[in-house]
């Protein structure tokens, strides 16, 4: 996105000048150009980001808070400082808008609060036998991609079946390349073995071609190019090939049957409905690709009060899109303010024409609604989980004798194998559950040296010292961070101990603290907790708050034992090829196809290193003299 940065401005005046005194004495040096304005409080914190076709026409609405929605009028009053750009057009406007709201979350804002990328069906083209298989992240060139899919279960589930219908090679190229003889893919007739030759080229080339025009939503040719053929081998008496086709020919059904939705003439579509009870609202994307349905994700903005539902749902729209790319279609279940502008904004994002509907009949209205109505169950299900947590956190509150119900609980594990692969892990709860993209993973370092092997103690203080003062550096810079209100640590009186003396350390108070640790016999529901001037104590088996903390630390647990068993994973994978300096990742790669093993590099001659693609006579006279300690 282009955008002027010669008519950029940044104001910032005295934190005893209000809000709408500031904009007032602003008004007359701001441009009459489109572009985005930040609000900004007295901590420096952006408190609202908007959009405009006019700055100062905009910006002047703020002149009279009186004038304004309690929102906006809060958000005025708390102002001490406005931040300007400029931009070329109002659509660019949006766009940076939107990407600004994504980055900063200011608290005024619709804020979406998801980052994940979606998955995609991916075909590569740069092998002689294309390789059909998930994908997420990034685009190659040379892949053809098909999607998105709403979470991976529903890639997953469309290759099973694909693999029945079109079975192409799933492998890896560095697999396909060692086979020797058809793998168990094979034998349950999901791959036609081209690693050794059970298929022929342009058979096999032709089944790909057929899974791109099934993906693109031309099943219906397939299926009878597939019934035709199926005929002709009967007809030839050839009844083997006639009930591969007819498995072919059954697994495409078993396919589309699964739809839950289908629309023949939509193309590519997405769905997007918005449902909303009280200050709570659920936004249901369904997505359609070539007629078909690809999943449905669901999501919750953080919407501030006397938000109106057409807002909420533009603002969707731009967060959304920006960093997901646009159909040519997107369908809405209620109109927006400014769908001229949106739609003209995710033209340029997508570099082609979007269109911007809501259906008042038909087969996509009914696509809208039913979209509409899973907004409403998957509220309905949210605010019912969320009333169960918010009990959950009122008995820990109770159970452990706090003063408020906790909103933020961190829970610390620490996981090792004899001291080797230490890995510390939090996880984070909340009144909405566990906070995923809140957890942290801290390799032990043991920068001092001090640590001995197995030392749990240890390792748990350099977890906590470098969690939290990290977390009082970002304070003393006004940095906002998280603090909880409560630490539950997998352990007993000496893991509290150890808590204890890193917040005493640190002069942290106002945090409580608590250690969980099973009983003498280990068995679940025999926990014993252990909180600070208190004799330790335990709950009945059966209470609900049991449940919780359990979860809770079996899910820390589960973290941590997931990192430190990805740790030894990559230290095992690690060979003495990783210490010779210029051997990257490709030329590792390539001495071990060569050679089979390091082992057999460590043997091999200068002459032999040096056959192999990517090894100059230099580089292998490297690798001989690291070997052969020749200096």
């Amino acid at each position: 996105m282009a955008k002027d940065n010669t008519d950029r401005k940044a104001t910032t005046t005295p934190t005893r000048r209000q809000g709408a005194e500031l904009i007032r004495a602003e008004l007359a040096t701001l441009p009459h150009r489109p572009g985005v304005y930040r609000m900004i409080d007295a901590k420096g914190d952006v408190l609202y980001v908007g959009k405009a076709k006019n700055l100062r026409r905009r910006l002047s609405a703020y002149r009279r808070p009186d004038r304004l929605g309690a929102r906006m009028a809060r958000v005025v009053a708390a102002t001490r400082a406005l931040e300007i750009v400029t931009t070329r057009t109002e659509a660019e406007a949006l766009l940076l808008e939107s990407n600004l709201i994504k980055r900063l979350k200011p608290r005024y804002n619709v804020l979406l609060r998801d980052d994940k990328s979606f998955p995609f069906i991916m075909i590569t083209r740069d092998h002689e036998w294309p390789q059909i298989t998930k994908h997420r992240g990034a685009r190659q060139p040379d892949r053809e991609y098909f999607g998105p899919f709403a979470s991976a279960g529903a890639v997953n589930a469309t290759l099973a079946q694909l693999a029945r219908a079109f079975p192409l090679r799933s492998c890896s190229d560095a697999i396909f390349e060692s086979r020797t003889r058809p793998c168990l893919q094979y034998q349950i007739k999901r791959c036609t073995a081209p690693c050794v030759g059970r298929i022929a080229r342009e058979d096999y080339l032709s089944m790909v071609d057929e899974v791109r025009e099934f993906l693109r939503g031309k099943s219906r040719a397939i299926q009878d190019r597939l019934v035709d053929r199926m005929r002709a081998a009967s007809d030839a008496l050839d009844f083997e090939a006639a009930t591969v086709y007819r498995d072919r020919i059954q697994a495409l059904t078993r396919i589309q049957g699964h739809q839950d939705i289908n629309l023949a003439n939509l193309g590519d579509a997405d769905v997007i409905a918005l449902y909303r009870s009280g200050d709570a609202c659920c936004v249901q994307v369904f997505f359609f690709r070539a007629g078909q349905n690809f999943g449905n994700r669901a999501y919750f903005p953080v919407v501030p009060r006397q938000t109106d539902d057409d807002d909420i749902l533009e603002s969707f729209i731009g967060q959304f899109y920006a960093h997901h790319m646009p159909p040519s279609l997107v369908l809405l279940n209620a109109p927006i303010p400014n769908p001229g502008l949106v739609a003209e904004a995710l033209g340029l994002r997508a570099k082609r024409k979007v269109t911007l509907s809501v259906p008042r009949r038909g087969s996509r209205k009914a696509a809208v609604a039913q979209a509409a109505a899973n907004a409403e169950q998957a509220l309905a299900r949210r605010l019912a989980e969320n009333a169960s947590q918010r009990r959950l956190l009122d008995g820990v509150a109770e159970v452990f004798a706090l003063a408020e119900t906790p909103r933020r609980i961190e829970a610390y594990d620490i996981s090792h194998m004899g001291g080797t692969g230490a890995v510390g892990a939090m996880v984070v709860a909340g009144p909405d559950g566990f906070i995923k993209n809140a957890y942290r993973k801290y390799n032990i370092r043991d920068d001092a040296g001090t640590l001995a092997p197995g030392d749990d103690y240890g390792m748990l203080r350099e977890v906590l010292m470098r969690r939290f003062s990290r977390a009082l550096k970002d304070e003393a810079r006004n940095v906002p961070g998280q603090w909880p209100d409560l630490l539950l640590i997998d352990g007993g009186r000496g893991q509290l101990t150890v808590a204890e003396q890193v917040f005493a350390d640190l002069g942290i108070d106002g945090v409580a603290l608590a250690a969980i640790a099973k009983g003498s016999d280990r068995n679940a529901g025999r926990e014993r907790f252990f909180l600070p001037g208190r004799p330790p104590f335990s709950l009945d088996s059966r209470h609900p708050v049991l449940y919780f903390l359990q979860r809770l630390r079996d899910e820390a647990h589960r973290f941590a034992i997931g990192g430190h068993r990805a740790k030894r994973s990559r230290a095992i994978s690690r060979s003495e090829l990783d210490k010779i300096p210029g051997i990257g990742s490709a030329r590792k790669r390539a001495l071990l196809n060569h050679f089979g093993a390091a082992r057999a590099v460590e043997d091999a001659a200068i002459e032999d290193l040096a056959k192999v693609e990517g090894i100059s006579g230099t580089v292998a006279q490297r690798i001989y003299d690291h070997f052969h300690e020749v200096p």
